[in-house]
């Protein structure tokens, strides 16, 4: 039986370039904030690191919001304290969580301890209850979150059914070792978002949407074949 097509999974929203998908994507968030802390009085986010959504944070955080009834938090989390240029935390409190931003409460991943195993209670607690809102990105190995191909605990993480909240994650192309939120909870988020730049991410998408060759074994398809509403992929022409 051939592959499954999941293009239906998704709602492409294609800018000309990546200015331009940072302004409407946190102008989509926002408004996706605005209607929760309308609702109850309270929102929440979870964002994903790396270089890409720079401009993106730097762009919500200049949305007009009730910061300080928003709680922000990670899709993932690389092992390390928030003063490593390589941490999230760091990327969030640099691009985000800046003037009337910095009144969002701030909920890290990372704790100081030699590994996330032995923490993975207490960051669960801290976590929100749900997720209004979660901005995925994607790497050129097809992983989202830290659901990295060879990961030591993937099957876990993807496990539609698992009880758990966040894993700890170890690949071979992770680098460090990673916390990561699991699929069950990206996949009742309010909103799921991914964020995407260049012409090489959206062939990997477009592999992962077809099930063509090793876009069947990326994680990412994993999520989308999870999915109970399309996936709003914002992306560059």
């Amino acid at each position: 039986m051939p592959p499954t097509d999941l293009s239906l999974q998704i709602q492409l929203h294609p800018f000309p370039d990546g200015d331009a998908v940072a302004q409407a994507l946190a102008q989509a968030v926002a408004d996706n904030l605005r209607t929760a802390l309308a609702l109850r009085g309270q929102a929440s986010i979870a964002l994903s690191g790396g270089t890409t959504p720079r401009r993106f944070l730097q762009a919500l955080s200049r949305q007009p919001l009730d910061w300080a009834n928003v709680t922000v938090t990670l899709v993932d989390e690389r092992w390390v304290d928030d003063r490593h240029e390589r941490s999230n935390a760091r990327l969030v409190k640099e691009h985000l969580l800046q003037d009337a931003a910095a009144d969002a409460r701030f909920v890290p991943l990372y704790r100081p301890a030699a590994s996330p195993d032995e923490v993975l209670a207490d960051v669960a607690a801290a976590l929100p209850a749900t997720l209004d809102v979660v901005v995925l990105g994607m790497g050129g190995d097809g992983h989202t979150a830290s659901f990295f191909p060879g990961g030591d605990r993937l099957a876990d993480a993807m496990d539609p059914a698992t009880t758990a909240t966040v894993l700890p994650m170890r690949a071979p192309g992770a680098g460090e070792p990673r916390i990561t939120l699991t699929l069950p909870v990206l996949r009742d988020a309010g909103r799921l978002y991914l964020h995407i730049e260049g012409g090489e991410k959206r062939q990997v998408l477009q592999q992962a949407l077809s099930g063509q060759g090793a876009g069947a074994g990326y994680p990412v398809r994993a999520v989308l074949q999870a999915l109970r509403a399309p996936l709003q992929v914002y992306l560059t022409q």
